[in-house]
């Protein structure tokens, strides 16, 4: 199925994942609305795609988690920019490692209304479009943290596990249409993720990957690429890539 000229939404879409899915959709001849907080990020990527693939991208600078703000940034869209074929619910981030009687619960709010109400709020008005019109494909990012809990992990491992029932549960309420849900969930993956989690402490993120090879974003959004790209009547329903030194969540390969 030729990506070309398809019109991609990357939440997410400034750093990490997001930014190498706006990469590698915009080879493939996509058109692109870049959303994520910080616009100055955001407007550099879409200058750099269109200097190097001549892409057409929308910049929207908006916090996901912001019901609002959400609604109406998505709902007054350009006109060359309300057809969205592809809906790509990247944003999302971990936030400490504390356990439960120690944890803060901001920390908890900041996880929750990103990782689950930011991507239904998304995919709420995004989908609605789809079914008027009939088609679409929406692809979630999870996490291997979706089938394996680990320890200080548990309120993030729960939003992926939200993430999962969401996807399946979105797939159901578009049964019998021609509009496909995907989820990928990538394991160890060096982008900032880590380094958002433990709020901007460079040192401590490094040595989660110490003595082993992640993936890297490239690794995720090509994956990405794939289950948009298959045949119309092909739904990849969800698909795990994890880096070869990681067999499960708490089994890493390091020399």
């Amino acid at each position: 199925m030729s990506l070309k000229n398809q019109l991609v939404l990357i939440t997410g879409a400034s750093s990490g994942i997001g930014a190498a899915c706006a990469q590698h959709f915009a080879e493939q001849g996509a058109r692109l609305i870049l959303v994520a907080r910080s616009l100055d990020k955001l407007n550099a990527i879409a200058d750099k795609l269109n200097t190097q693939h001549n892409t057409d991208c929308h910049v929207l600078q908006l916090d996901v988690s912001d019901a609002a703000a959400v609604e109406e940034a998505l709902t007054n869209l350009p006109a060359d920019y309300q057809a969205i074929d592809i809906l790509i619910n990247n944003a999302g981030l971990a936030q400490g490692l504390d356990k439960v009687y120690e944890a803060d619960i901001n920390d908890w709010d900041t996880m929750i209304d990103v990782n689950i109400k930011g991507l239904l709020y998304v995919t709420r008005i995004v989908s609605a479009g789809m079914m008027e019109r009939n088609t679409g494909h929406i692809i979630n990012v999870g996490s291997i943290s979706a089938h394996q809990v680990y320890a200080g992990g548990g309120v993030y491992c729960a939003t992926k596990f939200a993430v999962k029932a969401l996807t399946r549960g979105i797939k159901m309420d578009v049964h019998g249409t021609p509009i496909r849900v995907s989820q990928v969930d990538p394991g160890m993956a060096n982008t900032n993720y880590a380094v958002t989690r433990f709020k901007g402490d460079q040192e401590t993120a490094d040595a989660i990957y110490a003595g082993m090879t992640p993936l890297t974003g490239d690794d995720v959004a090509e994956t990405v690429v794939f289950c948009a790209s298959r045949p119309a009547h092909v739904n990849i329903s969800e698909i795990q890539v994890l880096p070869v030194d990681q067999t499960a969540q708490h089994m890493v390969h390091k020399v």
